[in-house]
């Protein structure tokens, strides 16, 4: 605090004569020294001082009523839906232009069309639809700078005519900006950052005008949720209170999406400029919701560790006490149950010839890499964290990887005795345009526009959209379709990810699961009953029970609709990591049903598929390296039989006179193998 209090007077002390050379100096010093002294930039300059006084916590009080759900499953169903996606709330969806609102959101995922804008100065509306209305979605704006959009785009507001407001709009150029050559969205910010995070001249001197401001659309946030939500006897939809908390030091994502279980929620979301910190935030969401007694509870769903350097899951705690670290570990796997596998920025399973990794290539992990294209290779983290994972630099980590962060946590536990990484799969868009589901890889992926240029031209981009993907689907399974029951399924982490596919997929284990259970009449009601279904944890067998663990993953095909059929599975796999007893990390992948040999293929000319696959599968598999003193964590894979990549389809479509050069570009795959993951099972050798 006393640093960035100095910084901010520095900055803020106005020269008797402005001298750009003395300024651009004193920013270039002032980099260097928080470089040389490991400070984190971006936290020391974005910093804002906290509201004052503190947000007040959630008021106690009952839920709202609701009838009892027509259908409900005992044995639970698969519900898809999507829980991170952007409107023109959130800053960056907006200075790109999008105009759609959380209601549209909501109206798009229950499938209504609606008329998407932004991509480009003029570009057209286009009519949008989900091929399939979602059971579930969440609208997740960041946090940071709400306010000030809302204020900086609302003409009349008391801002609205600031020097911020004007160079937000991009009818000023920032004199920083102009100094740095800041060009597009990175000028306009501008308009929203100063030292100490908040500009006064938008938010006044002691940001009143932010605050009153941010509650008033946090109030409209929640009132768009519940207009939306299905509380008749039909349960046809459901809706949740959320917003994402985004921490990006020195371009490096940390960031989280924060659902609520309820509309028992805080005054105020979190931000990333009034607690930097990743540990605070938690203590906060305890201290204004899950520890408050008001009802209130809340999750916190990390996403893209594939552009965190490895420091979305590190032991930011390590500095700390041990009796601390135990502490922060507990809270970390307490409120983070789940994380998120698959989204437009790439998929976050895992790499090959990452450090200290053993067990050989897995074939199937060059998927939708999006930090591999149109990048230098980046060097290996090995133990180490590095930033600016988003520019296109630093290094990468293992611990970018989920595969890797889960074997992580197995050695957490046996430092600390708890796993904070103990999390469970999901998928989903990050759609920066509200159309939650929208990941049909039959139609242009519309995440940032609506113009074609800005979808398939590459040039010099490193992060260009031609490069991203649709994005997934988070997957549940829940009795019923009710804030309450999916709430319930994220903490106990019975939950699936998809790379966009409807595959519901199914994963138990146990000691005791019948070696024919794919025959029986029922095999849910079997897997629960002789094991633990996915997030679960076997303990460690009696003396008297010699056997091996036996896993059964299931998982049935999207069957698509009438104009974007979907795929036929071609096989099951199991994967298994655990810590060496040399302290490496090991991985195992196993084929339990199908084949990688079937023969299915697609032509990338014409996306004509050949060969069989199945509609459904089924596989048991035991572990024959099983070792009952050593912690291990094994999760499933269902994969489809290849198929034509969205940008192959487009550029199809296009006369070959008119393709642009994404549709040529060597690191661009013209065919994949969509999937869904299974959260994990662990066996915890201590228990």
């Amino acid at each position: 605090m006393v640093v960035s209090v100095w910084v901010r007077r520095i900055f803020s002390r106005p020269p008797m004569k402005f001298d750009l050379s003395r300024w651009l100096i004193r920013l270039t010093a002032f980099f260097v020294v928080s470089i040389l002294a490991g400070c984190d930039i971006g936290r020391l300059i974005l910093t804002a001082d906290p509201w004052d006084p503190p947000p007040e916590p959630a008021i106690a009080r009952e839920p709202l009523p609701r009838d009892a759900c027509a259908h409900v499953v005992r044995e639970r169903q698969p519900l898809f839906g999507d829980l991170h996606l952007h409107t023109s709330l959130s800053m960056d969806a907006n200075s790109l232009g999008t105009r759609t609102l959380p209601d549209d959101a909501y109206a798009y995922a229950t499938g209504t069309p609606i008329a998407l804008y932004g991509g480009a100065p003029g570009a057209k509306a286009k009519t949008i639809q989900i091929d399939r209305p979602l059971d579930f979605a969440a609208v997740t704006d960041h946090a940071e700078w709400m306010a000030e959009v809302s204020l900086c785009t609302t003409p009349g507001s008391r801002s609205y005519d600031s020097t911020g407001c004007s160079i937000y709009r991009g009818e000023q150029e920032s004199i920083l900006a102009k100094a740095l050559g800041a060009k597009g969205f990175r000028a306009r910010i501008g308009g929203l950052i100063e030292i100490g995070g908040r500009r006064e001249d938008v938010c006044s001197e002691n940001q009143a005008v932010c605050r009153e401001e941010l509650g008033n659309i946090w109030q409209s946030v929640q009132a768009s949720a519940e207009r939306w939500y299905d509380r008749s006897s039909s349960c046809s939809f459901t809706t949740f209170t959320a917003w994402e908390y985004s921490r990006s030091p020195q371009s490096t994502k940390i960031h989280r999406n924060i659902i609520m279980r309820n509309e028992i929620v805080p005054e105020l979301p979190i931000s990333a400029l009034e607690t930097p910190v990743e540990m605070d935030l938690r203590r906060q969401l305890l201290e204004q919701c899950n520890d408050s007694g008001s009802g209130c509870e809340a999750i916190a769903i990390p996403h893209n560790p594939n552009l965190s350097n490895g420091q979305l899951f590190r032991a930011e705690y390590a500095e700390l006490p041990l009796a601390r670290q135990r502490e922060e570990a507990a809270l970390r796997a307490r409120l983070e149950p789940v994380v998120e596998m698959m989204q437009i920025k790439g998929e976050s399973e895992c790499r090959n010839g990452m450090y200290q990794i053993i067990g050989g290539n897995d074939e199937l992990c060059e998927f939708e890499k999006i930090r591999d294209f149109g990048q230098p290779e980046l060097s290996d983290c090995a133990e180490g964290q590095s930033k600016g994972a988003q520019a296109g630099k630093g290094c990468t980590s293992r611990n970018d990887y989920v595969r890797y962060a889960l074997i992580d946590g197995l050695r957490e536990k046996e430092r600390l005795g708890i796993n904070p990484y103990q999390f469970g799969f999901i998928g989903s868009t990050d759609s920066h345009t509200a159309a939650p589901g929208a990941v049909s890889e039959y139609e242009q992926p519309y995440k940032y526009g609506t113009t074609r240029d800005q979808t398939l031209t590459v040039g010099d981009r490193p992060r260009a959209v031609a490069f991203q993907n649709p994005g997934g689907l988070a997957g549940v399974w829940a009795e019923e379709n009710t804030r309450e029951a999916i709430f319930d399924a994220l903490k106990r982490r019975e939950t699936f990810a998809t790379s966009g596919p409807r595959i519901a997929p199914r994963f138990f284990g146990g000691w005791h699961i019948p070696a024919d259970i794919c025959t029986t009449p029922n095999l849910a009601t079997a897997g629960y009953q002789h094991g633990v279904p996915m997030g679960g944890v076997l303990t460690a067998k009696t003396e008297a029970d010699a056997r091996r663990p036996r896993f059964v993953v299931a998982a049935s095909a999207d069957p698509g609709t009438a104009s974007a059929p979907g795929h036929p599975l071609q096989r099951l796999q199991i994967i298994k990591g655990w810590v060496g007893y040399d302290g490496a990390f090991h991985q195992a992948v196993m084929d339990v049903a199908g084949s990688a040999d079937n023969g299915a293929t697609v032509d990338p000319l014409s996306c004509e598929s050949e060969g069989d696959g199945f509609a459904t599968l089924c596989g048991v598999w035991e572990d024959p390296e099983f070792d009952p003193l050593q912690d291990a964590v094994y999760y499933a894979r269902a994969v489809e039989n290849p198929s034509c990549r969205w940008s192959t389809r487009m550029c199809l479509s296009l006369p070959e006179d008119q393709r642009l050069d994404g549709c040529e570009h060597p690191r661009i795959p013209k065919v994949i193998q969509e999937r869904a993951w299974t959260a994990p099972i662990w066996f915890d050798s201590t228990q």
